[in-house]
């Protein structure tokens, strides 16, 4: 065991906890240290709760000296991406139009989380309403990537990925829309789970574009995000959107070997025009994967840009749906970017919309028709490591929708087809930046990833690093 406690993965802690080896007060001690030295380097959290969170943590030890352990995450401390709805508690969604809103109710998600015992230590900065990929906020400032503060986490849970490899908090949730957990996973080099549409409920997260929102965890290891997921999923009476489907046993998927899965590589787009060090990655994690039984096959997919294209116009038309008011009541207290990208949403016309809700059927029954025989695709998350937060600040300039795409490239399908996609740690350009790599499964077939994304973290050590405080 690590002397330092906030090293550990949440299912270390959690079991240490549990075994009372460590008590909750000295794991939220060592987390709060942590937050006090990296923070302001690092502008993650949007709000600490040190006080509260080590009450929390005494009575969590005290309830367990009396044999009353709440569940399976019992005295762990962590903290969200501020969106997620906590009764009482402030929740900004990243903005200034909510810099003072009080939470009337608390999400589903988070709720789950807290009957698992879980204890608060504050919450994670964002991206404006979740609506920008890179991690730049106008009202709060960027956040920084852990591994080289001159570059970027990724958005939107920008606060969730840097606070996540820092071994601020051992989870946090994200949202993903877009790819806004992908990202942050890939550029800071931790494990992002974006599940199916419908996999976890979303009620008392703030919405983005609700046919295409999904909840989920960023945390050290997939054994991590497993235990997380299987912690939330499931039907949800606050949201009729939530699949009223069991729920599978994650981490006995983790345990699973991946010998004689075929995994399918692309032919063609999220293999085009990478970088050459997140190609030399993609090498380098085929390798890994044949070595532990996985034979691997390639698979030419449907056009992909048709698909982005199509999940921009969905986002981007609901998007500006559930602003219109604010755009005309309070367009000043938008940042320029956000602003901006929500008045295009106003200018797609309503054929356009319908015809790229039509053809999402289709188009998933095409993907589906295409990765027949294999039991999951693997592609880069990104076709570059983190790019500068100077070079990245566009704004609202000419340039800004050509940099949102490229660093989106490879996440929008995905998320305009519904299905799950784990992003894990899979290298390190020479520069030390981290690359992620995203395994793509079927719908509602978390396990799958679950299984593939812990055999890969078996055999490497990716998700153990730890960046060095600048």
């Amino acid at each position: 065991m690590s002397d330092e406690p906030a090293l550990m993965s949440l299912t270390a802690v959690a079991k240490a906890i549990a075994d009372k080896r460590l008590s909750s007060r000295e794991v939220t001690q060592s987390c709060l240290d942590r937050i006090a030295k990296w923070n302001p380097a690092l502008n993650a959290f949007m709000a600490i709760e040190a006080e509260d969170a080590l009450k929390a943590a005494d009575a969590a030890d005290a309830a367990l000296a009396r044999g009353g352990a709440k569940g399976a995450l019992h005295g762990v401390p962590l903290a969200h991406k501020d969106m997620y709805y906590d009764k009482g508690k402030v929740v900004t969604c990243g903005s200034k139009i909510r810099k003072d809103f009080v939470a009337p109710t608390t999400s589903t998600a988070l709720q789950r989380l807290k009957d698992a015992g879980t204890v608060r230590l504050g919450s994670l900065q964002m991206v404006e309403f979740a609506y920008g990929p890179t991690g730049h906020n106008p009202h709060y400032g960027a956040v920084r990537n852990p591994w080289n503060t001159d570059h970027i986490t990724g958005g939107s849970s920008s606060g969730s990925g840097s606070a996540v490899a820092a071994r601020l908090t051992f989870a946090a949730l994200g949202s993903d829309t877009g790819g806004s957990i992908r990202m942050p996973a890939h550029f800071c080099g931790v494990t992002g789970f974006k599940t199916t549409v419908g996999r976890i409920s979303r009620a008392g997260a703030m919405p983005l574009s609700w046919s295409l929102d999904t909840v989920g965890p960023l945390a050290q290891t997939v054994e991590d995000c497993a235990l997380l997921t299987g912690l939330m999923a499931g039907a949800d009476p606050e949201d009729p959107t939530a699949a009223q489907l069991p729920v599978p046993d994650y981490l006995a998927a983790a345990k699973q070997s991946i010998k004689g899965l075929k995994i399918g590589v692309p032919a063609a787009f999220y293999v085009d025009d990478l970088d050459a060090e997140v190609a030399r990655v993609l090498d380098e994690t085929l390798a890994v994967l044949k070595k532990e039984g996985a034979e691997i096959v390639k698979v030419e997919l449907p056009d992909q840009r048709q698909l982005s294209a199509a999940c921009q116009f969905v986002l981007a038309t609901e998007a500006a749906s559930l602003h219109k008011r604010w755009m005309i009541e309070r367009p000043q207290d938008y940042g320029a970017q956000v602003l901006m990208r929500l008045q295009n949403g106003l200018a797609i016309p309503a054929v356009s919309y319908l015809e790229a809700m039509r053809w999402r059927g289709p188009a998933l029954s095409a993907h589906l028709a295409a990765v027949e025989g294999t039991d999951a695709l693997i592609a880069p998350a990104a076709p570059m490591p983190a790019a500068t937060i100077a070079e990245s600040d566009v704004g609202n300039s000419m340039e800004a929708e050509a940099v949102i795409q490229r660093i989106t490239r490879f996440t929008r399908p995905i998320n305009y087809l519904g299905l799950p996609s784990l992003s894990i740690p899979s290298g390190f350009t020479r520069s030390g930046l981290p690359v992620g790599m995203q395994i793509i499964g079927r719908s509602f077939d978390e396990a799958m990833l679950v299984r593939i994304g812990a055999a890969f973290q078996r055999a490497t050590d990716f998700h153990r690093r730890v960046p060095k405080l600048p």
